[in-house]
Formats: C-alpha cells, sequence, structure tokens
C-alpha cells in the first residue's frame, strides 16, 4: 500500500485502510470549552461511527481533542476532520452562543503503526484527562473502545 503526503503548516501522510491518531486545539481567540461543548464535539465525533470510519477511542479535553480513527473503503481523513470541525462549530455557535473561528486550522495526525502503537494512543487519549487534573477518577467526555493486545 504506497503513502502519499502533503503540506499545510504540518506534514500528513496518508494511506489506504490506515488507522490515525489525530489531534486538534482550539483557536487561539477561544475560551475554553464548557461541558455543554464538550458533549456537543463527543456526539458530532461518534455520528457517524461505524458508518464513514471506525473510532477506537478519543477525548474532549477543555481545549483540545484527541482521536483515534480508521476511514472507512473510500472515505478519506480530511473530508472527515473537516466535518468534524465544521458541524461542532456551527453547532456550538447555533447551540451556545460560541463566535468566531473555533477551531485552529491545521492539526496533528500520525498513522499507527502496529498493534502496540495502537496500545499506546488508546492509553493516552484515556490518561489525558488524569494528566491535566490529577486525582479526577471521572471524565464525561472520554470514550474507548477496549483495548487491543499489546503485542506486535
Amino acid at each position: 500500500m504506497s503513502a502519499r503526503s502533503y503540506r499545510r503548516r504540518l506534514p500528513h501522510w496518508r494511506r489506504e485502510g490506515a488507522t490515525y491518531f489525530v489531534t486538534w486545539r482550539l483557536h487561539r481567540s477561544q475560551r475554553d470549552l464548557s461541558p455543554e461543548e464538550r458533549t456537543i464535539v463527543l456526539d458530532v465525533l461518534r455520528h457517524f461511527d461505524g458508518a464513514r470510519y471506525r473510532l477506537h477511542a478519543l477525548v474532549v479535553m477543555n481545549d483540545h481533542v484527541h482521536v483515534v480513527v480508521t476511514p472507512l473503503a473510500g472515505r478519506e481523513l480530511g473530508k472527515i476532520f473537516h466535518t468534524w470541525k465544521s458541524f461542532s462549530a456551527h453547532r456550538m455557535q447555533r447551540e451556545t452562543g460560541r463566535r468566531g473561528p473555533l477551531w485552529q486550522i491545521d492539526s496533528y495526525d500520525r498513522i499507527v503503526r502496529c498493534a502496540s502503537d495502537l496500545v499506546e494512543k488508546i492509553r493516552y487519549i484515556r490518561n489525558n484527562p488524569s494528566r491535566r487534573w490529577p486525582g479526577r477518577s471521572q471524565y464525561s467526555w472520554l470514550w474507548f473502545v477496549g483495548m487491543p493486545n499489546d503485542d506486535g
């Protein structure tokens, strides 16, 4: 399977059938996401799970989002990503009154190379809230499927 790349502010590699670890942040002009807004983002991300992509893990933090996702055949990560950012921004503008550019233009994405890399990324997502807020035992905007085997 051949890979292709392109560059905006950051380099991006694409490969058919790949799983990706993706991170994006709020625009610098925006305040942190409220609990209601984090729920909107979580709902938008999960909406087409199983239809356009397969989600493995995600967390919506107060100022950024992490996702591990595999686009389904014929689907492009860039288009999926654009939909997530666009739909979440429009819903927040409509439902919470947020104004201006919501998300930074570019994102960080990386192809997950093997099963152990997948495990590492899911653990990172799962532990992200406790790293930011030590001692917090519950976090409502965290979602992941079972952990894959750590061999590979």
